[in-house]
């Protein structure tokens, strides 16, 4: 299926690595110019290295930037002022207690996993208006359906992930611009074999522990193992292709079934 992104360009945040490098591959594989963002020139030459080692003539930038510090946030904006496809995929988790989450790992996660959304959209989204054409997605979780005990401060920025993307869709109205949210379930990504070292007991393997994962903290699973960041990278670019033009302001699920519902 030829998903018609040739030489669109597309903005892809937190993109050296899981969810966002498969994103940025993908979207490099069907003929967009990418742009990658990370916080270290040697992560984004190593991202970099790894599309053009799959799409030799793939067109591809690199922005240094940290999504917590609203200075290098302006920095990029001015780098890259304008793009048809912007993906808000940069994002931090950590499993912690309630109890135990200071005020400022909640301003940290709104920050990152928030604001770093708004503050590009606020530049891209009326151009993107304006030339009548474009494509905002958040990269959300169902973390954001299902709020996880072990980290209440990072499902509630996925919630409000939601609330931003669908309020932004409402301003579209009679336009072929289009806004929406991507809710990943449990994906094999770089930062879950971490969380699931943290989650599982010691000295279990992998395997171990990811099956003491779904039967424990994600028991609702219709998949039973963790997706593959393709496999949302691939949801990920049809959404961002004009293919996907009557989709607008949803929340599209690729989570395994762990959510339960009909809707």
């Amino acid at each position: 299926m030829d998903l018609q992104l040739t030489n669109k360009v597309a903005l892809v945040t937190g993109s050296t690595a899981g969810i966002g490098l498969a994103i940025a591959r993908r979207l490099a594989a069907e003929g967009a110019e990418v742009i990658i963002t990370g916080r270290t020139e040697a992560r984004l030459t190593e991202a970099r290295t790894a599309i053009l080692a799959e799409t030799p003539a793939a067109n591809v930038r690199t922005v240094a930037v940290d999504f917590g510090k609203a200075e290098e946030v302006d920095n990029l904006l001015r780098e890259v002022p304008t793009v048809d496809i912007l993906v808000n995929n940069v994002g931090i988790f950590d499993p912690k207690p309630f109890t135990e989450i200071p005020d400022e790992d909640w301003l940290r996660f709104f920050e990152v996993n928030v604001l770093s959304g708004v503050r590009l959209s606020r530049q891209y989204f009326p151009l993107m208006l304006k030339q009548n054409w474009g494509r905002i997605l958040f990269i959300s979780s169902e973390s954001a359906l299902q709020i996880p005990e072990e980290m209440i401060h990072y499902g509630t920025t996925k919630t409000a992930q939601l609330a931003v993307a669908r309020g932004l869709a409402e301003l579209t109205k009679g336009t072929a611009v289009t806004v929406n949210s991507v809710l990943p379930g449990p994906t094999a990504s770089e930062g879950v074999d971490e969380f699931i070292q943290k989650m599982s007991a010691e000295g279990k393997s992998k395997q171990e522990a990811e099956k003491e994962f779904f039967q424990n903290a994600r028991p609702s699973s219709l998949l039973q193992r963790f997706a593959t960041t393709d496999e949302v990278a691939n949801m990920v670019a049809y959404l961002a292709s004009p293919l996907a033009s009557a989709t607008n302001g949803a929340s599209v699920r690729v989570d395994g079934g762990v959510v339960r519902s009909i809707g």
